[in-house]
C-alpha cells in the first residue's frame, strides 16, 4: 500500500514538473522584446496552446481509452478522438484570430500551430498503453503473490495432522511400556504443536525455533526407540545464529521419512542426520536404511511429506536450493542445500 502510494506521489510531481516545465518554456529560452516567441509562435500563445494540449492529454488518456477503447467500443473512440482533434483546432484557429491575427498570416506558422495537437494526442495514447502494461503486470504480481501465498497455506495445511499422527503414535508407545518419559515427552509434544500451531503461520522463522522443533522430534523418536534404532545426529556450531531464518517446517518431512521407512522391522536400524552451515549456506543430509522388499511401503501417506517440501522449495527457495535424493545398496540418502542469505 505504502509503495502504491508513493508511486502515485512521484508521478503526480512528474506530470506537474514536465507540464510546468512545458508551459513555461516560451519564458525560458526567448525574451520580452521577441514576444517570448518560439518560431513563429508567440509565447503567450505558446502557453495557451499549451493548456489545450495539456487537456487533450489527460482526456484522452484517463476518460476516452479507459471508458471506450479499452472496452472495445471503436465506433464511439474513433469519432470521439477526430471530434477532440478538430474541436482543438477549431480553438486554436479563433484564438489566433482573436488575438494574433498576424500568425494566420504566415502560412508556415501552421505547422506548429496545429501538428501540435496530433503529436499531444499520439502520446496520450502511449502514455496509456504503457500505464496499462504496468497497472497489468502489478495485478499479475498481486495474483501471483496471493496464488503462492494460497497454496502455501494449503501445503502447510498438510504438515501438521501428518506430523501429529506420527507423534501420538510415538505416544501411544511410550503409555504401552509405562515409560517414566511419559510426562518430559508431553512436554516436548506441546512446544512442537504450538511451534506447528502458531509459529508456521509467518512466512520465515528465526533458524534456531526450526532447530529446537528438530531437536524435540528427534529427543521423542529415541523416547519410543530407545536403543532398538541408532539415531546419530549431529550439528555445527553456528546451526542456531539468530540471524538466519527458515521457511517453517522445511526439514522435519525429511526426518519424519527416514523414520518411518528407516525403521519398523529392518535389523539393526541406523539413522543419521547432519545439519551445518557454511558461507550463509544449509546443508541437510539425512540418511536411513530402507527395505527393499516389494510393497514394503508403510501406507498411502508414504511419500507425502517429501512431495510437499519439494513444492515449498521450488515456490520459495527457486534457484537458491539443491535437493539430491538418491537409494543406494538398501541406504536412502538426501542432501538439502539451502542458501540462507
Amino acid at each position: 500500500m505504502k509503495k502504491t502510494v508513493r508511486f502515485l506521489y512521484i508521478n503526480i510531481i512528474l506530470h506537474v514538473l514536465i507540464w510546468g516545465l512545458v508551459l513555461s518554456l516560451p519564458y525560458l529560452i526567448s525574451s520580452a522584446e521577441n514576444e517570448y516567441k518560439i518560431g513563429p509562435v508567440p509565447g503567450l500563445f505558446f502557453s495557451l496552446a499549451g493548456c489545450l494540449h495539456l487537456f487533450i492529454f489527460y482526456f484522452n488518456a484517463f476518460f476516452l481509452i479507459p471508458g471506450l477503447l479499452n472496452r472495445r467500443l471503436w465506433w464511439v473512440y474513433i469519432p470521439a478522438s477526430a471530434l477532440l482533434i478538430i474541436g482543438s483546432f477549431q480553438l486554436k484557429y479563433h484564438m489566433l484570430l482573436w488575438w494574433f491575427p498576424e500568425v494566420l498570416k504566415d502560412m508556415a506558422a501552421y505547422k506548429f500551430v496545429f501538428a501540435p495537437s496530433i503529436v499531444v494526442f499520439i502520446i496520450s495514447i502511449v502514455y496509456r498503453k504503457v500505464l496499462d502494461k504496468l497497472q497489468y503486470d502489478r495485478l499479475q504480481q498481486k495474483i501471483k503473490a496471493e496464488q503462492l501465498s494460497t497454496e502455501l497455506k494449503f501445503l502447510r495445511s498438510q504438515i501438521s495432522p501428518h506430523f501429529l499422527f506420527n507423534v501420538l503414535t510415538n505416544l501411544v508407545s511410550l503409555a504401552r511400556k509405562k515409560s517414566d518419559q511419559m510426562e518430559p515427552a508431553l512436554i516436548m509434544l506441546s512446544d512442537l504443536m504450538r511451534y506447528s500451531l502458531y509459529d508456521t503461520q509467518i512466512v520465515k522463522v528465526p533458524l534456531a525455533k526450526e532447530m529446537a522443533y528438530l531437536n524435540n522430534y528427534i529427543a521423542l523418536q529415541r523416547l519410543r526407540f530407545g536403543d532398538d534404532v541408532d539415531i546419530q545426529y549431529h550439528t555445527g556450531q553456528n546451526i542456531e545464529n539468530e540471524n538466519y531464518t527458515i521457511e517453517p517446517m522445511l526439514l522435519i518431512p525429511f526426518v519424519e521419512n527416514a523414520f518411518k521407512h528407516g525403521t519398523g522391522y529392518l535389523e539393526n536400524p541406523v539413522i543419521r542426520i547432519h545439519v551445518s552451515i557454511k558461507n550463509d549456506q544449509l546443508v541437510f543430509e539425512v540418511e536411513n536404511q530402507i527395505d527393499q522388499k516389494p510393497g514394503a511401503s508403510k501406507d498411502e501417506s508414504s511419500g507425502i511429506g517429501l512431495a510437499n517440501v519439494k513444492s515449498r522449495l521450488d515456490l520459495l527457495y527457486k534457484d537458491r536450493h539443491d535437493l539430491k535424493i538418491k537409494t543406494d545398496k538398501g541406504m536412502f540418502h538426501i542432501v538439502l542445500t539451502l542458501m540462507l542469505k
